[in-house]
């Protein structure tokens, strides 16, 4: 079974200890799951301060 990990910089979800995008740590303990695939489009997005499309923990502790 995949465990999935956020990071605590981005709150972008990945399988990695070190988060692609940012570099930053990642951690096992997160909750809520948003997928964006139109960040320009989203209001949602907007909302989460997100810009790039990708699968995204709503909190990460």
């Amino acid at each position: 079974m995949i465990k999935l990990r956020a990071c605590r910089v981005c709150k972008r979800v990945t399988e990695e200890m070190k988060c692609p995008v940012c570099n930053g740590d990642t951690v096992l303990e997160w909750k809520g799951y948003l997928f964006i695939l139109q960040p320009d489009k989203s209001s949602v997005a907007k909302k989460a301060g997100i810009k790039e499309a990708g699968e995204y923990a709503i909190k990460v502790r």
